[in-house]
């Protein structure tokens, strides 16, 4: 369910990151290659970027399929910049609908994406939610499992963790909760991108001076590589990308195998 994508490098336009590649996140709004669950990513769409100079990103949301909006279409064509998140959605079942709805999610700096669905939504997260102090709960921009997981991700960033910290310890969280699903999570501040991998599939491509990571690759290029996709952590800037083992998402994927092994 859903596709991401980020990029940090030399200012690129929103058009050739996001719509130009033969196979990038625009086209898999309805033909995705790697796609497990949900074939259309027809539910609304979100793009976010980082003016020059400006450390504060810039939004734009919609509720409709990506490829229906004209407006952005031609705004991608002349934007610019360094550093961007987008992602298009496939709704998890009794979720809100509407652009609020839509990644990403943005405060201050932070941008967040979220692949995936929680299993049992939303009364398998109850006691997970009520961990939150109550303004996280009221500041949730629709009810929707992602905008709870970022609440869950954001609270760990407002307590000064790094980005991949305040990742890592949501996926803990997630499985101490015994809250399972498909947790594929897409977080920057513009300098640096976070990501796990837990039930779908995520690559990265490393370029001198610039990185992109994605759901799945934007052509058929050389220089793509899967992280695996059971478990895992990757920070990456234009510079360097590590990749690490998350224990604890390898259970919240084990968890969704066992409910639907039937």
């Amino acid at each position: 369910m859903c596709r991401h994508l980020a990029y940090l490098g030399p200012p690129a336009t929103l058009r050739s990151v996001i719509i130009d590649p033969p196979h990038g996140l625009y086209r898999q709004a309805w033909a995705p290659r790697w796609q497990g669950p949900g074939a259309i990513n027809a539910d609304g769409f979100g793009v976010a970027w980082y003016p020059a100079d400006d450390v504060d990103p810039v939004r734009y949301r919609q509720a409709m399929p990506i490829w229906t909006d004209e407006s952005f279409a031609e705004v991608a064509r002349v934007t610019r910049a360094s550093a961007m998140l987008a992602a298009i959605r496939n709704a998890t079942p009794r979720t809100s609908h509407g652009p609020a709805a839509a990644g990403p999610f943005k405060h201050d700096r932070w941008l967040f994406s979220h692949n995936g669905a929680v299993i049992g939504w939303p009364e398998s997260t109850a006691a997970l939610a009520a961990t939150l102090p109550t303004i996280a709960l009221l500041e949730l921009e629709a009810r929707v499992d992602s905008a709870l997981l970022w609440a869950l991700v954001l609270h760990r960033l407002r307590q000064g963790r790094a980005l991949a910290e305040a990742l890592s310890e949501t996926a803990e969280a997630l499985c101490a909760a015994g809250v399972t699903g498909r947790f594929n999570f897409l977080l920057t501040d513009g300098q640096v991108i976070a990501a796990t991998t837990a039930g779908h599939t995520l690559w990265y491509r490393q370029e001198p001076g610039r990185v992109t990571v994605a759901s799945e690759p934007g052509d058929d290029e050389a220089g793509w590589i899967e992280i695996p996709r059971d478990g895992s952590l990757l920070t990456a800037t234009p510079e360097q990308v590590s990749v690490t083992r998350l224990p604890a998402l390898k259970s919240i994927i084990a968890g969704v195998r066992t409910a639907h092994e039937t």
